[in-house]
Order: structure tokens, then sequence, then C-alpha cells
């Protein structure tokens, strides 16, 4: 199995990219070898890290939040019809030795569905799907083998949506990397009659420096074959320029100030399902509203250390998530509560569990409390500065979900 050359940079507090370049040039300097592939993204980063500023926070970049607010909401629109709502579903026995019983975890989701809407699941589905939407899985495929959404559970969310009348043709299985799908086994072979789409694509052996011929990416007129695949007109702008060089537009499809969303969202999916794992990045969490906000969007990296938590609301604050995303299952049948967001075995367990919400800002802040929980149990050194859940309570102040705890009913069913 491959192991995932995409990289994204953890908060403050984390070792930061800036420090895992002192490291390896500490390696290199020891003799250590790097591959390539380390190589070439410790070169990105080192031209990405910003310069060294002095102690205090930095003012936030200028975005395009309030043109993101200024769309009228939807009866879909986020926090969704269950807002604060969190409901947890718990089995032993879903991964016993390792691996998955499918039919314990499809007897979880439907735990967690009426757990949810206090409703059967063929009426659970009118309470966020029609016969004729175009239903879009949105997965987490980014450590392979180990942390990212289990197949199983994607397996029973279909079999749900099939047998209250949605059609299988109208279901995508999606991601921001095809490659990535693929390795995490989301195949056209695995899923039959269901749609496997990435939103771009990235050459691999180009972003390890293994190969010089970039012609596989770029084309001739200098721009990413991926390039058609977002809506110029729909977009994430923060005041913070995407690197120009080749390694970027490769694996980021656009540089500049602009992050635009995927045609997948603005044309053709009505509804979305947020399927992501429960691990850590640094002090915060990689969950359901990283999955989206870094999922649905191009020209990210840059967006990691002045923006990093925030685009985890602004970018769900657009009308492609806000009015979509109807529904959010957290993954925690395996976890990893240290390392993240790469996976990472040392710290990954098998926790036997899964998470529901309409609203992903509460059912992060119930994640962000667990996840806390583990890691003191663990022995990891924990920071708590609120400025790792800061985000959620921003989300609250936009209307987007609940983030006080004492308005989250946190349900374990």
């Amino acid at each position: 199995m491959k192991r995932s050359p995409y990289r994204s940079m953890p908060p403050e507090n984390a070792v930061g990219r800036r420090d895992f370049l002192l490291k390896a040039g500490g390696a290199l300097g020891a003799g250590l070898v790097m591959t390539g592939r380390s190589l070439v993204f410790a070169q990105q980063a080192q031209g990405q890290a910003p310069a060294a500023k002095p102690a205090g926070q930095p003012p936030k970049p200028k975005t395009n939040i309030e043109d993101a607010l200024k769309v009228p909401r939807t009866k879909w629109s986020l926090p969704g019809p269950f807002p604060g709502r969190v409901v947890e579903v718990h089995d032993p026995a879903a991964m016993p030795d390792g691996k998955v019983d499918a039919a314990v975890v499809g007897a979880m989701v439907e735990k967690g569905i009426r757990g949810l809407t206090g409703k059967s699941l063929k009426k659970s589905f009118g309470q966020f799907f029609a016969k004729d939407d175009i239903v879009g899985l949105k997965v987490n495929p980014v450590g392979p083998g180990l942390i990212s959404t289990r197949l199983e559970v994607v397996d029973a969310v279909i079999g749900w949506l099939a047998s209250c009348g949605l059609p299988r043709r109208n279901i995508i299985i999606w991601d921001r990397f095809d490659y990535m799908l693929k390795d995490a086994g989301f195949t056209a072979e695995r899923f039959p009659g269901v749609g496997i789409e990435g939103l771009q694509t990235m050459d691999e052996a180009a972003a390890e420096g293994k190969t010089q011929d970039n012609s596989k990416w770029l084309k001739a007129d200098g721009s990413h074959v991926s390039a058609p695949n977002f809506d110029q007109a729909v977009y994430y702008w923060a005041d913070v320029e995407g690197p120009k060089d080749l390694p970027y537009l490769n694996q980021h499809v656009f540089n500049g100030k602009h992050s635009y969303f995927g045609k997948l969202l603005t044309k053709k999916l009505t509804k979305i399902v947020n399927l992501p794992v429960f691990k850590n990045t640094g002090n915060a969490i990689s969950m359901a509203t990283k999955n989206i906000g870094y999922g649905a969007v191009c020209n990210t990296n840059r967006l990691h250390q002045p923006l990093f938590l925030d685009v985890c609301v602004e970018v769900p604050a657009f009308w492609p998530v806000r009015d979509k995303m109807v529904l959010n299952i957290t993954d925690g049948l395996r976890s990893q509560y240290d390392g993240g967001p790469d996976k990472n075995a040392k710290f990954a367990y098998i926790d036997n569990r899964l998470y529901f919400a309409s609203d992903p800002f509460a059912l992060d802040m119930v994640c962000h409390g667990r996840i806390l929980a583990k890691r003191k149990e663990m022995g990891v050194a924990v920071n708590e500065n609120p400025r790792f859940t800061n985000y959620l309570r921003y989300a609250e102040k936009l209307g987007l979900g609940v983030a006080d705890p004492a308005k989250i009913v946190h349900v374990k069913a």
C-alpha cells in the first residue's frame, strides 16, 4: 500500500514544518538519507514556511467570508435539522481482532441514524434526502489501511440510501485526490453502480522528484489538467499567496489567492454526507469540519499556516457545503489520538465507535473532548489552550452550528 505524499500541516504547538525542516536538516547532517519524496516535500515546506515573526498572535489575513454570509440560507443549511445533537454508538463487537464485522457496523449505522432523528430508517431518509437527490459521500482516504474511512461504513450508508429508493447511480463517493480513493479501496469494482470521483489528480512521481516529466498533469499552456474540474465562479478567497513552483501547482491545481470549489459540489451534487475519521492534528482534531473544509476546494496548503482552523469554518460557510451537507458520521472504529493527521500505527487503537450529527461543529466539539481525554489517558502532553477550539465557537457565532458544551446534547445510544 502506497503512502500518501500529500501532507497536511499541523497547527501551532505541534511539530510544525519549520521544526520538521530543522530536524530533517539535522538528520541529513548526521548522514541519514531522506527519500526523494520526503526531500521534495521538505523543499516545498521550506518554500512555504513563513518568515520569522515577533511573539504574539499575527493578524488574521482578510478573506471573503462576508460573501458567503450574504447568500440566503435554505431549509438544508447548516447546522441542519438537529443543531447541537450528537449521537455516539459503541459496540465492542464492531472490529474483533482488528477486522470489521460488517453486520455489526450496519446495525451501528442504523442505531445512530435512528438515535439522531428519533425515526425509522425510512422516515429518517426523508429528513435529509429526496429520491432524486445526487448524494456525495465525502470520505477520508488519507491513511489507507489504517485510519481511512472504513469501506463497511460506506457500505452501510449506501445500503440505507438505496433501500429508501435512491438509485445507486445517484450516489458518488468522492474526495479531493483520485489516487487516494484508489489507495483506500474506493474503486468501481468494490462499489459497483456507484460513482467514484476525485476532484483532481496529482502525479506522485513528479511530486516526489522521481521524474522531471510533468506531462501527466501539466498542459502545454501551463495549466493543470484538473483545472476544469474546479468552478472559478465559486471560491474561497484569502489574502495569502500560493507558491508559484511546479510541485505546488501539481498538488494544488492553482496558486494565487483563490481556492475554487470543485464543480462536483457546485454543479452536480445536491446533498453531501460527510464521513471523516477520528484522529488528531497536533493539539487539535482532524475530523468532520477539516475533512470538508480542506476537501472541497483546491489551493489549500497556503492556508494552513495563517488560517488553519478558521478554514474549517469559512469554507463550509459557503453554499456548496452549507446548503448541501446534511449528515456527518465520524468513523471512530479505529481511532488515532496522536501523530495525525497522517496515519501513525503507534497511536492508532480500536475504539469501536461511530458518531452521528447534522451539526458538524457540535460533532467536532464532542470528539475534541473525547480525544483530549484519550491523550491524557495515554500520557501525551496536552495543550488545552482555547485557540484549538475557538474555530468551533466562531462557527456558532456565524450560525453554522453549536459549540457551547452546555447546549450540546450528547446521546450515547
